[in-house]
């Protein structure tokens, strides 16, 4: 029988949380200026069916925390297996994280990407301190979901749905 070890190192900690395969979304909203905002997130995770809620989180040193924290709205992007380089986007720190997506306007004015797996726009219903994050939770206004096979994440890396073959 294998032992389990108790450790506090924050770098194996996170590793092991690597071990959980997830979606990649991409988060959009509008900062109090109308200027839109987006990033990616992988936290991502459904509530309640009845209402529809959902949820994701949000770092505090994250450049768009602020921005996040004060929307009354935002859109969750499931993004497909072919978004990686839209991922990587809207994970970097360049000024326009917009530039060359196509995208336009979903409720509220929140930006609103083109091409996604499945989106849910959603009205901030709550948030919970979650230590160094920020829980969001969404109330879903509407979704639309396209089916497409999604972009994991596991082990620090992009890797690939296999889909059973159909006999």
């Amino acid at each position: 029988m294998t032992q389990i070890q108790s450790q506090t190192d924050p770098k194996a900690f996170r590793s092991a949380l690597g071990q959980f395969a997830t979606g990649v979304t991409v988060v959009t909203t509008l900062d109090s200026q109308g200027n839109k905002i987006g990033m990616t997130a992988n936290s991502f995770s459904s509530v309640s069916l009845e209402p529809m809620l959902v949820l994701w989180s949000i770092a505090r040193t994250s450049n768009a925390f602020d921005d996040f924290i004060k929307a009354d709205r935002f859109a969750i992007h499931v993004l497909n297996s072919e978004q990686q380089a839209v991922s990587n986007q809207f994970a970097s720190k360049c000024q326009d994280r917009f530039c060359n997506v196509e995208h336009g306007e979903g409720l509220g004015g929140v930006p609103l990407l083109k091409d996604y797996s499945a989106v849910f726009q959603c009205q901030t219903e709550h948030q919970y301190d979650g230590g160094d994050h920020v829980i969001i939770v969404g109330r879903v206004l509407e979704f639309d979901n396209r089916g497409l096979p999604p972009l994991i994440f596991h082990a620090g890396r992009y890797a690939d749905l296999e889909l059973p073959v159909a006999v």
